[in-house]
């Protein structure tokens, strides 16, 4: 897959993992970091973070996920799980070489990097979780407690029927991440979650018929000529299974984050611009007491790692520089920047 100014500083390869096969993009050499895309992206959305890591001495490697891009694609929904999900970045560790490493994750692969330092803590070093806060699970099921608090249309339960949001995202493709990813942008107008009735997927995201400076007409066509070669029902499967999820859970209801952690968002991101960022930080230091930082970055959106794509490195680099030699899990003092 082709990359842009930074495509002669990181190589490409396909890895058999698990009985699988993954495309990586990887950079640099030294201690592992292990980044994990969210929906709808790629291993692309690291673009940044693999040069600039691989410049602070370590090992990047950014894997097109279970359903993604160059990656293998079941065709089962009930192979997207979160067991299988976990399955899939401890198996890449072994055929990495690494016994542990740092995982850093934005969007939904902020919630596989938590939940494989749940379920997986002898192999995770750190955890860095980008957008999506870690919460304990909930008493509810996610989808009644969705129906609960939005009815029957948010975009959550709009992807539970297969076939439906699989063909609103392929029918204009560059229009489908102009508005996604310029929709959720830090300065976009908030995102309404509830398809309006009569309408569609991408009626949620407004057309503002700009793009944001951070985003290229390159970047796009990257997203939409490999979205339109796999189409995206592999990543909606990940949504498909919430219920399974939730019921795998269960032995997890109320565990902790037990390794070094750090959180970072944008400040402007529809998932927690809602919140309070001093209920954010308690409930964060509540279930992840290994915290090191929590940071907020004024004027930014959902795509944190590609909007402030210095400001997301620098945080990284220093979070995994603190766990050399060692993996101390004393926490240090927050960083915590809101407007």
């Amino acid at each position: 897959m082709p990359d842009n100014t930074h495509s002669a500083l990181i190589t490409h390869r396909t890895l058999r993992a698990g009985g699988r096969g993954f495309q990586v993009a990887e950079a640099g050499e030294g201690p592992l970091v292990l980044l994990l895309h969210g929906f709808p992206e790629l291993s692309y959305s690291w673009r940044h973070q693999l040069t600039g890591l691989a410049a602070a001495g370590f090992h990047a490697v950014a894997p097109d996920l279970r359903g993604y891009g160059g990656s293998d694609r079941p065709d089962d929904t009930a192979a997207y799980t979160i067991h299988h999900l976990v399955g899939d970045v401890v198996a890449l560790l072994d055929a990495l070489g690494a016994g542990r490493a740092v995982v850093v994750g934005h969007d939904w692969g902020s919630q596989l990097a938590w939940h494989t330092a749940l379920m997986r803590p002898d192999r995770v070093r750190g955890v860095a979780g980008l957008s999506i806060p870690y919460r304990p699970r909930s008493g509810l099921p996610p989808l009644p407690a969705l129906r609960r608090a939005f009815g029957d249309r948010h975009y959550m339960l709009h992807f539970q029927t297969p076939g439906v949001a699989d063909e609103e995202l392929v029918r204009d493709l560059p229009a489908t991440f102009r508005r996604m990813l310029g929709g959720t942008s830090g300065g976009a107008p908030a995102v309404d979650p509830v398809v309006p009735e009569g309408g569609d997927l991408l009626d949620i995201y407004p057309d503002t018929g700009a793009l944001p400076d951070w985003l290229t007409e390159d970047d796009i066509a990257v997203y939409a000529r490999e979205f339109g070669r796999t189409g995206f029902t592999g990543g909606l499967n990940w949504y498909r299974n919430l219920t399974a999820n939730w019921e795998l859970t269960a032995p997890l209801a109320k565990a902790p984050i037990p390794v070094p952690a750090l959180y970072l968002a944008g400040a402007d991101d529809f998932v927690i611009r809602a919140l309070d960022p001093a209920h954010l930080e308690a409930e964060l230091r509540r279930w992840v007491p290994y915290l090191s930082d929590l940071i907020l970055l004024p004027g930014c959106g959902h795509w944190v790692q590609q909007e402030r794509p210095t400001a997301v490195t620098e945080a990284l680099a220093a979070f995994c520089r603190s766990l050399e030699p060692s993996d101390s899990s004393t926490t240090s003092s927050t960083t915590l920047e809101h407007r």
